[in-house]
């Protein structure tokens, strides 16, 4: 079972980094086709690039937590 969990964290964390690589690459280019629209906002285009960092960030951190109490655990055993 343990060993179940640190193989789904484990594609949580692959899942999340590349969702944010892919959404990072469409945004940019997203901007380098139609810079027009990203005028007219008050925050810069990359704001939500670096807030889908954050949170990507935090989620791995997480992950990374938990695959270390469940090694912990299977040690133990």
């Amino acid at each position: 079972m343990l060993k179940r969990c640190n193989i789904i964290l484990n594609y949580i964390m692959g899942s999340f980094t590349g969702v944010f690589i892919g959404y990072s690459i469409y945004k940019y280019f997203d901007y380098v086709n139609h810079p027009d629209l990203y005028v007219v906002q008050s925050a810069p285009w990359y704001t939500s690039v670096q807030i889908q960092g954050l949170v990507t960030f935090v989620i791995i951190v997480i992950a990374i937590i938990l695959k270390l109490l469940i090694k912990k655990k299977m040690r133990d055993i």
